[in-house]
């Protein structure tokens, strides 16, 4: 699908996201998937990743649950905040519903709720309209986008026709009115609040901000799309759902994150573990098989959450190199590490064995 990255025939495409990074023309990087894969952490560490390459880089969540505070530890608003520990590297979370006090005045206000009931959507379009706006006065050299779970991700793609029905609803309603309603403003004092006119040319400007980014959204040299996924059934159909919905809006996607991996080569003594190991790599195979033109980067599932800096910065080397496993089965540290970990267990059991002996005779 990708017009950036060209794999020649027999070719293996880098199983990283080395080429976000090569790629300098890249103005503007959606991370997206199904909930709970692990979209925050991997749109952090890509803007860090794209920190360490481009001048300027601004992280923006557009997921009302947001999770970039909890990512980076620490606080963030709709203002790009600078991330502790760089100097070229800005956060900001957005709610993608439109706030009272970004129209001024109660008139307006009261005529975007009228709007809003008739055109589900119409909020979110225009909220995501001013931020792009406020976005595009900052100049950063890449903008990195910490999307919502699909559904409102495919959304937000569809915000330019959501505002077209919105000038056509307004349209009608100057046409079937005519200046019924300035002649009513004028009559109970409000001036020009509630001038239909105003609130034309209002989202007219918003639809031409949001026109504009979607030219640049279709450009495959200014714009690519991450699915981040995990190697499940529900989780690979979303994947392809949202494959198919990109390029029917004719947007580049060329890299698959698969998170959360239990690799077969790690020494795994688990029944359980070995049976999700199994699972996950008939998905994984999948994975290759559908998407064999993508940049593919396979994630280790850890014992711990990544939080913070430091931790995502430690984590990132996953996203430039294939994961090893530290310990292979059936090496000689493998086999040394189960022998003194079942010697442990043995330990464990048998001074478990002791008390409840003793608890019987005293009993």
């Amino acid at each position: 699908m990708s017009s950036v990255a060209v794999v020649q025939a027999g070719d293996v495409p880098d199983p990283s996201v080395r080429n976000l990074l090569d790629q300098d023309t890249l103005k503007w990087v959606f991370v997206g998937g199904k909930g709970g894969v692990g979209k925050t952490t991997c749109s952090s560490i890509v803007s860090i990743l794209l920190a360490s390459v481009r001048s300027s880089v601004l992280v923006i969540s557009t997921d009302p649950a947001h999770n970039l505070s909890d990512a980076f530890q620490q606080r963030f608003t709709k203002f790009p905040t600078l991330v502790k520990g760089f100097s070229n590297l800005y956060a900001m979370e957005i709610d993608p519903k439109v706030e009272n006090d970004d129209f001024g005045n109660e008139g307006m206000e009261g005529f975007i709720s009228e709007l809003t009931n008739a055109i589900p959507g119409v909020d979110e379009a225009m909220s995501f309209a001013e931020m792009l706006k406020l976005v595009q006065t900052m100049d950063y050299s890449v903008v990195v986008f910490d999307t919502a779970p699909t559904g409102h991700t495919l959304r937000l793609l569809q915000f330019p026709a959501t505002l077209e029905k919105g000038l056509e609803k307004m349209m009608d309603l100057k046409n079937r009115f005519g200046g019924l309603i300035n002649q009513a403003t004028r009559l109970f004092g409000l001036g020009d609040e509630l001038n239909e006119d105003a609130m034309l040319g209002r989202l007219e400007g918003m639809k031409d901000v949001i026109e504009q980014v979607n030219r640049q959204f279709k450009d495959p040299d200014l714009t690519t799309f991450v699915c981040v996924c995990i190697p499940e059934f529900l989780s690979l159909y979303e994947t392809e759902r949202l494959v198919q919905e990109l390029a029917k809006f004719e947007i580049d996607a060329h890299n698959i994150i698969i998170n959360q991996v239990i690799f077969d080569e790690e020494a795994v003594e688990s029944k359980l573990l070995k049976a999700r190991v199994k699972m996950q790599q008939k998905y994984v195979d999948q994975f290759h098989m559908l998407y064999d033109d993508f940049n593919i980067t396979k994630l280790p599932l850890l014992p711990e959450e990544v939080c913070g800096v430091q931790a995502l910065q430690n984590f990132s080397k996953h996203f430039l190199a294939p994961y090893t496993p530290t310990l292979k089965r059936g090496s000689v540290e493998e086999l040394e590490e189960r022998v003194s970990t079942l010697k442990s267990s043995l330990q464990v059991a048998e001074a478990e064995l002791d008390r409840v002996r003793k608890g019987k005779q005293v009993a």
